[in-house]
């Protein structure tokens, strides 16, 4: 039950800090309406996140050569 609190409140501080470095950004479209008789509104969000693309390339690194001498030999 302590470790459900606790990964329910890192998620809330992750999703803060996302809204304070302007990651994620929610605008309200519509605002909600209480039900009179019958009905009633739901208010709606839109949802600005960022956008991460990823990619690969192909490089040729050099990668310099390494000797290995065991104690005792000679080359």
């Amino acid at each position: 039950m302590r470790s459900l609190l606790v990964l329910i409140g890192v998620v809330a501080l992750v999703v803060l800090a996302a809204m304070m470095l302007g990651f994620v950004k929610f605008d309200q479209t519509q605002t909600a309406q209480l039900p009179r008789l019958e009905g009633g509104r739901a208010p709606k969000f839109d949802a600005d996140v960022a956008k991460v693309s990823v990619g690969t390339e192909n490089k040729t690194v050099a990668v310099p050569d390494i000797k290995v001498q065991k104690p005792g030999e000679q080359r």
